[in-house]
Formats: C-alpha cells, structure tokens, sequence
C-alpha cells in the first residue's frame, strides 16, 4: 500500500530517537502511527544526517512546534538512518540539540517505500510532507526533490485549509473567506 490522498495512510510502526526525552532511556521509543489517532499528524522526510539542507527543514518544523501544536497536529520527521544516527547529529549540531519532535528510523525502508519517497538507488528518501487527518486519511501530499527545502508556512497553510473543511482559493490564508 502506498500512501495516497483520500485514502488511509499507511500504518506503521518504527524505532525513534525523541531529543525531549533529555538523555534518558525513554530516548528510544517505538512509535506507530495509531498513537496519534484523534489528532493531525504532520509527517515529512529527510534524505540524510549530517547534511546541509536537512537541519535548515528540521529546525524551521522544530520552531514552528507551537503552531501545529495549536492545531491539533503532532510532527514527526523520518530518514533512512538510524536512532543512533539521529542522536550523533542532534548531540553534535547546535540546532538540533533543542529538537522537540520524534525522529523517526527508517533503516528496512519500509516506511518510504509505503509513502512512495524512496529514492532507490540511494537508499534515502525525498523530501515528502505528508499531512494526515486525526481518521488517518492522507489528506495532503507533497514532494520535493533532493537539493530543494520546503516552506513549513506552506505546510501550515495546508493544514489550516484542510481544518476549514471547506473550498478554498488559490493563495488562501487563514482568516480569508472561504468559497460556497
């Protein structure tokens, strides 16, 4: 099953490096995505640890916590790499030492194979933003290629949208009139 808009989002369930746990065991935890059934769950993907563009995304999610804390949506962020991985970059970059949301370990691949970002060859995956309502459906999906960061103000625009449950314009905005 891949993921697709409309449909119910791939279930899953993988090991995860959580920053806000402080050094503690609790650090490494199993996370599915039926823990967060009843919320919006905002889920995007990273190629790799250790690069350039990757924090600049990670950061900017990280900031912007409140904000989709504010909206009922939890966000969880996924790579190829492993926990270990996960905690050797947060414990050496000074920006993601302050990390408040789960990383999660895709080391099988199976997860971006199920949410269609896996780039093969590589063995990592594309910069994917998957928005999933609190039913679980898939109600937004985007892809960016490998070199090009994504715009979280977009991501939450999405969301306020898909909240609104009704038609929205091109270019519309929380706060703006909907469409009849």
């Amino acid at each position: 099953m891949t993921a697709r808009v409309g449909y119910l989002a791939p279930d899953f369930s993988v090991q995860a490096f959580d920053c806000s746990k402080n050094n503690t065991d609790q650090q490494f935890t199993q996370i599915s995505l039926g823990d967060y059934r009843g919320k919006w769950v905002c889920l995007y993907f990273y190629p790799l640890d250790f690069t350039f563009v990757c924090p600049t995304e990670i950061v900017r999610f990280n900031e912007s916590l409140s904000e989709f804390t504010s909206r009922n949506c939890v966000v969880l962020t996924a790579s190829t790499d492993s926990v270990f991985s996960h905690k050797a970059w947060c414990e050496s970059h000074p920006d993601l030492k302050k990390m408040q949301h789960p990383m999660l370990a895709d080391t099988s691949h199976a997860l971006s194979t199920a949410y269609g970002v896996l780039k093969d060859d590589a063995g990592i995956a594309f910069r994917g933003t998957f928005l999933i309502d609190p039913n679980g459906v898939v109600r937004w999906a985007c892809m960016n290629d490998l070199p090009v960061g994504r715009d979280v103000n977009e991501v939450l625009r999405v969301l306020d949208a898909l909240q609104t449950d009704k038609l929205t314009p091109c270019g519309w905005k929380k706060g703006d009139k909907t469409l009849n």
